[in-house]
């Protein structure tokens, strides 16, 4: 019997459409309710496989025969065997291709526009997982702002646009997810930025990004304007492009606020993180389109499939950038912090070259939702 499988890519464009589909997740309950795939159209069903072994006659009922079935697990094993039972009792069902790590690891890579001097600016999503990566393209140029550890994807997508990467940027020391800066950096000869602030414990050589300086893509006036800005990490820094995007990194979201305790300073930083937001942010252009480098949920997600929106729009609307009281601040972002990233220790020690796991040690430290956000 043949499981027809369904691609993480064919679940990310129903995600994208708003298409129905009807998810039957199998993993336990406890992994379920911590991270799931995620979209307003979607309907859902939670029974661990190992209730399943049996026989499925019980959730037969529970299943819909107007749309299509994705049976869901960790890795793509347990679906298939469900499905096959699925199959057997006369449904028409699909294995999810991977599983939920290769939900994960999926790549998104959406235009945001064409930049004001000719080039383009690609904003890459990662739907399993809320990361948000950038292409700047100029002139046979390209600077990559914040990567995941799937390198192939950029460089690939660089060589069929023609163009050349030149740069590369870390905003800060990520502790969420594994960073593919200094892969691609290697990999193409390009020169890997990162704050200084972040990098005093990294064995690697990079160059330093510091407030004001100013990165050239191309030889069309397009700046990667380096604006220093702390509060989720020391040196968490913001990037200016071609006078229209403003790169928050993990300090601002569409529609939350990053937190200032991965490295274990919420107290010593959150004050520099109201600094950032009330003050530093303030002396910016209203028109200056946000783009950050995490979304938390879906309805973040524009018509397009882009997170991004205008700064006096984020103003209007994010909770977290209008609490007038810096005491009532401090209590809301240190009252409020979700759990730790998985294995987020590990995951800043790669990050700093210390570590070096190996593709599936790296896959299982990244398992499960993005955490950056005060919620």
């Amino acid at each position: 019997m043949t499981v027809k499988n369904m691609t993480v890519k064919e679940i990310t464009d129903k995600v994208l459409n708003k298409e129905e589909l009807f998810v039957l997740d199998v993993r336990t309950e406890d992994a379920y309710q911590d991270w799931k795939i995620e979209s307003e159209s979607f309907s859902y069903l939670n029974v661990p496989y190992f209730d399943l072994l049996d026989g499925v006659e019980e959730i037969l009922g529970q299943l819909p025969k107007d749309k299509d079935v994705v049976v869901v697990c960790a890795k793509g094993g347990s679906s298939q065997m469900v499905a096959e039972m699925l199959i057997e009792e006369g449904l028409t069902v699909y294995s999810l291709e991977g599983g939920m790590k290769a939900w994960s690891e999926h790549l998104e890579p959406i235009k945001i526009n064409d930049l004001n001097d000719g080039g383009a600016l690609y904003q890459f999503v990662r739907i399993g997982k809320g990361c948000l990566s950038y292409m700047v393209v100029s002139n046979g140029e390209a600077a990559i702002i914040d990567s995941t550890r799937m390198t192939d994807i950029y460089i690939d997508f660089a060589k069929d646009l023609g163009v050349e990467i030149t740069n590369v940027f870390d905003t800060h020391l990520h502790a969420d997810h594994i960073s593919g800066g200094i892969k691609i950096a290697e990999q193409t000869g390009a020169a890997y930025w990162l704050p200084p602030e972040d990098a005093g414990e990294v064995i690697f050589d990079y160059q330093p990004l510091r407030d004001g300086d100013q990165v050239t893509v191309g030889n069309t006036n397009i700046d990667i304007q380096a604006l220093y800005s702390p509060g989720h990490t020391k040196g968490s820094t913001s990037f200016v492009v071609d006078n229209q995007y403003l790169m928050t990194g993990d300090i601002l979201f569409i529609d939350s606020i990053g937190r200032p305790d991965l490295a274990g300073k919420a107290g010593d930083w959150v004050m520099d993180l109201r600094e950032t937001l009330y003050t530093r942010y303030k002396e910016l252009s209203d028109d200056l389109i946000v783009l950050p480098a995490h979304f938390m949920i879906m309805e973040e997600l524009n018509e397009d499939g882009t997170v991004a929106a205008k700064l006096a729009s984020v103003y209007a609307k994010n909770h977290g950038l209008n609490i007038d009281d810096q005491d009532e601040f401090r209590k809301m972002v240190t009252e409020n912090l979700p759990p730790q990233p998985n294995a987020y220790k590990e995951i800043r020690e790669t990050n700093m070259g210390k570590l070096t796991p190996d593709s599936e040690e790296q896959r299982e430290m990244e398992v499960g939702p993005n955490r950056c956000a005060v919620r």
